[in-house]
């Protein structure tokens, strides 16, 4: 996402990048004289002020203070990132560490994507998430295997390989022949189907022959529907390093941004704008602060990039979320890398 700014000369270009990346690295506001020895250049401190002066004019710096020096506005890190950063290089070792570990997990399409999130988050040092669409994928097995007196899982295995295990309460007592029954009928209905396609047969067909089932068996069977039931979201969220949010808190009002961005994540309200998002524009995007509601109210920034299938179609987005100094010149190829990574895995 770009942002219409005025043109800069050279000299101006260059303070704001010092400015920017000394801000990325301390947090700090940066005054005329430590600019003007970063700068390396004869400029005096004074005719550093007057560049900041105007860059200041032209939105893309503030001053936290009447004699503070200046920090970027959301507007000055946006020119920053389209047009002023040198984005680094990951080594060779750091790829094969993260193809290998990301590999490491077989075959298996979501512990792929969880630990492709667990290595990315250790790599940028912030929380990092991936943006899963749901698909109509079909329905290989399903089975009850009982735990104990009171409860039992519902084994779901989908055709790309997925297996998820739910717990259900079941009646005390519950016989073994019912857990078959049930299985039995969720089997002959279910299978070959998505879970929606499955769950209205099975529905009518319960509302039509409720007779047929007994009772235990009956109660069997809309408990692993509604166990296998979707949440009604368009998106599966994964998210790894939650506590690295608080990494950067350095005063109250940081502390409550975090706690409402971190309840979003916690809550898993719908990220899958995010994943909409990535399909507007090619490669790694960049969303700093207002340029979404969620970064707004949080005072955070996002850099994300989508993964194909072998198709070449987006089939998913992974990237790091994190305040708004994060340090784009690391994440950015990482997350772009990873991302690459987890296509040619689970694509």
């Amino acid at each position: 996402m770009s942002l219409m700014v005025p043109k800069l000369n050279q000299r101006s270009r260059e303070i704001l990048r010092q400015i920017i990346d000394a801000y990325l690295q301390t947090g700090e506001a940066v005054g005329s004289r430590t600019l003007s020895q970063r700068l390396g250049v004869e400029l005096s401190p004074a005719t550093v002020r007057n560049v900041m002066s105007d860059l200041q004019d032209a939105g893309l710096l503030y001053s936290p203070h009447v004699s503070a020096g200046r920090l970027p506005t959301e507007a000055g890190l946006r020119f920053f990132v389209d047009g002023l950063l040198e984005v680094g290089r990951l080594t060779e070792d750091e790829q094969a560490s993260i193809e290998s570990q990301c590999a490491a997990q077989g075959r298996n399409p979501q512990k792929t994507l969880e630990e492709a999130s667990r290595v990315l988050s250790g790599l940028s040092n912030h929380t990092s998430l991936v943006v899963v669409p749901k698909t109509d994928v079909r329905l290989k097995h399903i089975e009850f295997v009982a735990l104990g007196p009171e409860r039992a899982i519902v084994v779901l295995v989908t055709d790309d390989g997925a297996v998820e295990n739910r717990v259900i309460d079941i009646p005390v007592g519950l016989p073994s022949s019912v857990i078959v029954e049930a299985t039995n009928f969720l089997s002959a209905r279910m299978v070959g189907k998505t879970l929606e396609e499955g769950q209205a047969q099975i529905a009518a067909e319960l509302h039509a022959h409720r007779q047929e089932l007994d009772f235990l068996t009956q109660r069997l069977v809309e408990a692993g529907m509604a166990t296998s039931a979707s949440d009604g979201e368009s998106s599966v969220l994964i998210v790894s390093g939650t506590e690295r949010l608080l990494d950067d808190v350095q005063a109250v009002e940081d502390l409550e941004r975090v706690k409402a961005l971190y309840g979003a994540l916690e809550t898993k309200e719908s990220w899958s704008w995010l994943l909409d998002a990535t399909k507007s524009g090619e490669g790694v995007q960049i969303f700093i602060g207002a340029e979404d509601e969620l970064f707004n109210l949080t005072g955070c920034s996002v850099v994300v990039a989508p993964y194909t299938n072998s198709k070449q179609q987006i089939v998913g987005a992974i990237g790091v979320i994190g305040p708004a100094r994060l340090n784009y010149a690391r994440v950015i190829p990482v997350v772009d890398y990873t991302a690459k990574v987890i296509g040619r895995l689970v694509g």
